[in-house]
């Protein structure tokens, strides 16, 4: 399925690619290390859609001063995820899963947040169809966790199909105080 998307999205891919190349001046792609399933790390791959434009210290502005206009349309539209599809091909991440996170967070996390990492990471998930970045950390991991144990193909075609409709009606791609997600800080409440 992840080689017949690609394939279908090659003319989109393509354009996405120049249209960043201009934007961005030269620097298409965002590579970055993430945990995927029992936290064994990979190179993800996505479209890049924020500069790295730095402060007088040397330190990287915040997201919302460094997302482009470029960057606002292709991560709107969710086409920076498109060359995660190569990822699904090598066998790092799946279609659906669990949003792969940061590196970071996995000593932060508690048993049961661990557990979302008892499947590959996916593209979309059952948290992205259900808010995204626009809902809490705990909500988010309850979604994961509940995908893991209830993990089956109609519930995967269920989240292929609403994730159609949040890319449509472009929902959730920012929390209400962050340009992306705020960053996971660790556990003020344990999840149930």
């Amino acid at each position: 399925m992840a080689l017949s998307i690609l394939t279908l999205a090659l003319p989109i891919i393509l354009l996405v690619v120049l249209f960043l190349g201009i934007a961005n001046r030269g620097s298409i792609f965002f590579v970055q290390k993430r945990p995927g399933k029992d936290g064994k790390i990979f190179t993800i791959l996505k479209f890049k859609t924020m500069n790295d434009k730095k402060d007088a210290s040397g330190n990287l502005l915040p997201d919302e001063k460094r997302l482009t206009s470029a960057g606002k349309f292709i991560r709107k539209t969710s086409l920076d995820e498109l060359p995660q599809l190569l990822n699904v091909l090598k066998g790092d991440m799946s279609l659906i899963g669990p949003r792969p996170l940061l590196v970071s967070y996995l000593p932060l996390y508690n048993d049961y947040q661990r557990r979302r990492h008892e499947v590959k990471p996916g593209i979309t998930g059952w948290a992205q169809v259900n808010g995204r970045n626009a809902i809490s950390w705990n909500k988010k991991f309850e979604y994961d966790v509940w995908y893991v144990d209830h993990i089956s193909f109609p519930l995967d075609l269920k989240i292929l199909f609403l994730t159609v409709l949040k890319v449509v009606k472009t929902d959730g791609i920012s929390s209400d105080t962050s340009a992306t997600m705020e960053l996971f800080t660790g556990n003020s409440e344990l999840c149930d």
